[in-house]
């Protein structure tokens, strides 16, 4: 059966047949002359819910070669990595993340580092974490004194290890504050008070080497569970018309429904937090393609760390309340069809949990393929990489994890079971 991949508006983009024993397509391949890498597994599960036993995976340099079954296809002096106690998954994809907030969880409530590169020297903690969950893909919605775009190019550069990140630079917060006499405007830093500051602030972000635009269109973040729209309708649909208009996307911070509801109208690529929303909503949003990113979790991280974050025991009661509340909404909204990515919204000593996101979209209703769907093959869609993330699949990236157990029977072998990772053709992360 195969397999239609949508861009987040719906356009069809690519259809695609899982098949076996293919071969990149041309100007895919890597160099001849590069070493292969085959890697035999006990079974490959697949987001649309297949299971393929006694795979072998052909890798060479970043990325994935051949898939096919038994040994036959293996050519003579390959390396081989024998995983057949475990099953293969695609390096899963996790679309909103804070790298850069960095925090001990012996002193919680220390200020952590401050300088760009003190920042993006101690992020290194957050990415090896990262990895570990199997998570080889992320995108990072905010950050002070561009050191995500420091950290993304490290990466890339090899300077650093970690998952591929996608950046937004400074999020766009609103200024209610009048402006006085001689202060210049802070729009660079993505505080804004109007329409013009909104471009210049996009602008900005774009210059910078920004991937996506980030904006916060309500309040609500750590304990505070308000949903209060602070970007109007129209400065919403401004914000993104210039991201589009610079080939950007944008990401909008909604935990109310009024303010979701504004980012859906306005075109945002994914709407991240929200809860609410009557039923003819969410079949707008269906029918959009918009993409939901509910961070259910997070709320639950605060509620746990509450006595190490100084939370009040009220404080608590609203994250529990929200929690549950975003569940039940993420659960009408899956049976209204709308299509959801993995967000973990991790911050501080929360990386290494990035994935426990998923157990909350099986609660809502989803299969366990449904919910490897989401950080896998729909993050893909959404960050405009259907053809390289998400799958294994020939000339694809080399981003493959071996879990223990069969993560389409139980979401908990993903949250648990992750023993190995390979990002690029590398292998990252090993704990057989």
């Amino acid at each position: 059966m195969n397999t239609r991949l949508l861009h987040p508006l719906g356009r069809t983009i690519l259809t695609v047949a899982p098949m076996l024993l293919a071969t990149p397509a041309a100007g895919q391949a890597p160099p001849a002359t590069a070493p292969i890498t085959a890697l035999r597994f006990g079974a490959m599960a697949e987001p649309t819910g297949r299971t393929t036993k006694n795979v072998t995976i052909l890798v060479q340099a970043d990325t994935v070669l051949r898939v096919g079954t038994g040994t036959a296809m293996i050519p003579k002096g390959a390396t081989v990595i024998d995983l057949r106690r475990y099953t293969a998954i695609p390096g899963l994809i996790d679309v909103h993340t804070h790298v850069t907030f960095v925090r001990d969880k012996a002193t919680p409530l220390a200020n952590g580092p401050r300088s760009r590169d003190s920042v993006i020297a101690a992020a290194a903690t957050n990415l090896r974490r990262t990895l570990e969950t199997g998570v080889t893909t992320v995108r990072d919605l905010g950050a002070s004194n561009y050191a995500d775009i420091g950290i993304r190019d490290a990466v890339n550069s090899g300077a650093m290890i970690g998952p591929r990140l996608f950046v937004a630079g400074y999020g766009l917060s609103k200024v209610t504050t009048p402006p006085v006499a001689g202060q210049p405007s802070l729009a660079a830093r993505g505080r804004v008070r109007d329409t013009m500051e909104i471009k210049d602030a996009i602008q900005a972000q774009v210059d910078a080497g920004a991937d996506w635009i980030k904006m916060y269109g309500s309040t609500g973040t750590y304990a505070n569970t308000t949903g209060v729209q602070t970007f109007t309708d129209v400065e919403m649909r401004v914000a993104a018309e210039t991201a589009h208009r610079f080939k950007r996307p944008i990401a909008i911070h909604s935990y109310g429904d009024s303010g979701g509801r504004a980012a859906l109208r306005a075109g945002a690529e994914s709407v991240e937090h929200p809860a609410g929303f009557d039923d003819a909503t969410l079949a707008e949003w269906a029918k959009r393609g918009t993409m939901y990113v509910p961070t259910i979790d997070h709320n639950r991280f605060y509620a746990e760390n509450a006595s190490l974050l100084g939370y009040t025991r009220e404080q608590v009661a609203g994250l529990d309340s929200f929690r549950l509340y975003n569940l039940e909404t993420a659960r009408r909204a899956h049976a209204a069809g709308v299509r959801f990515a993995m967000g973990s919204d991790a911050v501080w000593w929360m990386f290494g949990e990035n994935t426990r996101e998923l157990g909350w979209f099986v609660k809502a209703g989803m299969s366990p393929a449904q919910a490897l769907a989401t950080a896998t093959t729909n993050g893909a869609l959404l960050l405009g990489k259907p053809t390289k993330l998400g799958r294994i699949a020939p000339g694809f990236y080399a981003d493959i994890v071996a879990v223990e157990g069969d993560p389409l029977r139980s979401i908990n072998v993903i949250l648990d079971g992750v023993r190995w990772v390979m990002k690029d053709g590398r292998v990252v992360v090993d704990k057989r």
